[in-house]
């Protein structure tokens, strides 16, 4: 992971990760070029695209650099091939379906050069088709709950709110959103990047608790924003998705629960993901119903393939527990107490 080939004076690569999504590009790289060079080099990693994404780039955007993957490796593991090759002191993540905003990355540089103990930053991600409104992929920054379900500042399950500068703020989160994630070089390097197991889904969780578990902060910075489109690799519904969200969720659970908390974590996941399930049947969504049971299959398949994984983070941890791991169950407060935004979930 420490050989590099792109060098620059630039101090921010924006890396965009790619498998043949031409007329993505085509649509949300113009601003991303627009309004980035000035402190950032662009860069394409071709998932060994088939559509002609390549000749398009050479065409039409002469400046964006590319890094050529021999074969489609997936999210984490394109993208830990693709950064490999790239020397900047900041790496930004950036998914295709993203459009960004005019000086959007000033206050993510100017905030982690100021603060050395940031690992990750993230930008407030609003919806691209609705501009007032948080997107689900991250909204104003992440956290779990103590189960390992995922919310953010601005979205519970799928409940989205718009966004009336009520997370303006900028605050440490659990989690910045892989869609557009800003991290030190030398905290990827160190941590060894995102998991390649994982494919796609939650691996940016995974990475950022990783990080947090080792005493480096991960922030939202709302004076920067960004819009994304969403649902650009699969759809909410679709089983593939819903198999990689549960498979993964109960790795990320693994892999970074503190011993003492793992056991009835899990014992009670059990239960949680049988009534997903039940729920999935009785919307008669048979595929997402089976892909419940694949996962937690898939999950124990996996799991002794993690345990050195768990070790070392065990062994590496400096913060324990984690402040931005809340203690309350999402389930019971978003279902019984009705509380379905972050801002009533902190009236506790």
């Amino acid at each position: 992971m420490g050989n590099t080939s792109i060098k620059t004076e630039k101090q921010i690569a924006v890396v965009i990760l790619n498998w043949n999504g031409r007329e993505m590009m085509r649509q949300f790289l113009p601003s991303v070029v627009r309004f980035s060079e000035e402190l950032a080099d662009v860069i394409v990693a071709d998932n060994a695209s088939t559509d002609g994404s390549l000749e398009m780039l050479a065409a039409e955007f002469p400046t964006v650099k590319t890094i050529v993957l021999d074969q489609n490796y997936g999210f984490a593991e394109g993208y830990n091939r693709a950064l490999a090759q790239v020397g900047h002191p900041y790496l930004l993540l950036l998914n295709s379906d993203v459009e960004v905003s005019e000086g959007w990355l000033r206050p993510l540089l100017f905030y982690m050069e100021a603060h050395e103990d940031v690992a990750a930053c993230q930008p407030k991600l609003l919806s691209q088709r609705e501009k007032d409104m948080f997107e689900y992929a991250g909204a104003s920054g992440g956290y779990l709950d103590r189960y390992g379900y995922p919310f953010c500042r601005g979205r519970i399950f799928h409940v989205v709110e718009k966004d009336c500068g009520q997370y303006d703020d900028i605050k440490d989160v659990l989690w910045a959103t892989g869609a557009a994630l800003m991290v030190r070089r030398e905290d990827w390097v160190s941590s060894g990047g995102l998991d390649g197991r994982f494919f796609a889904h939650m691996e940016e969780i995974d990475l950022c608790w990783r990080l947090r578990n080792r005493g480096r902060r991960i922030v939202c910075v709302p004076q920067s924003v960004a819009y994304h489109l969403g649902g650009g690799t699969l759809p909410q519904g679709n089983p593939r998705k819903t198999f990689l969200n549960f498979r993964n969720n109960l790795l990320l659970l693994y892999k970074n629960l503190p011993e003492e908390r793992l056991s009835k974590v899990m014992r009670l996941r059990f239960w949680l993901d049988a009534l997903a399930s039940i729920q999935f049947l009785l919307t008669m969504q048979w595929g997402s119903f089976l892909a419940v049971w694949k996962a937690r299959r898939a999950f124990y398949e996996m799991k002794e393939d993690f345990r050195k994984d768990r070790e070392e983070n065990l062994r590496k941890t400096t913060l324990s527990p984690v402040p931005e791991q809340s203690t309350f169950s999402l389930l019971w407060q978003y279902y019984i107490k009705g509380k379905k935004t972050y801002s009533k979930l902190c009236d506790q």
